[in-house]
């Protein structure tokens, strides 16, 4: 496995919640920032949500309120709530520290 490994993607219908996980290695701080990005097909990979390690985030404008990012310092893990997902919302979804990222977890939105 990387240093960085995503988790908990799949398929969920519009309006639906999922929980993505990103756990770190010994490799990687549990406490420097840590950012989630997503890539959907054809598309450029945009900033989803960060989290600095003073704790302070910052969110992508699409997400309007529906997602939350958080820390388990405990498991060096760092999630993200997705909530009242829209199809728009498909995509590879990567998880971010420094300069390395994981291999991405797959959200697809459909009816």
């Amino acid at each position: 496995q990387g240093d960085l490994v995503e988790s908990g993607g799949g398929l969920v219908q519009p309006g639906g919640s999922l929980r993505l996980s990103c756990v770190g290695s010994d490799n990687i701080s549990r406490y420097f920032t840590r950012a989630w990005f997503r890539q959907a097909p054809g598309k450029e990979r945009e900033l989803v949500a960060r989290l600095y390690g003073d704790g302070t985030v910052d969110y992508g404008d699409f997400v309007k309120g529906r997602f939350t990012i958080s820390r388990d310092t405990a498991q060096n893990a760092v999630y993200l709530q997705m909530n009242n997902l829209e199809p728009e919302d498909t995509a590879t979804y990567y998880c971010k520290s420094g300069n390395k990222w994981g291999i991405g977890t797959l959200v697809t939105v459909s009816s």
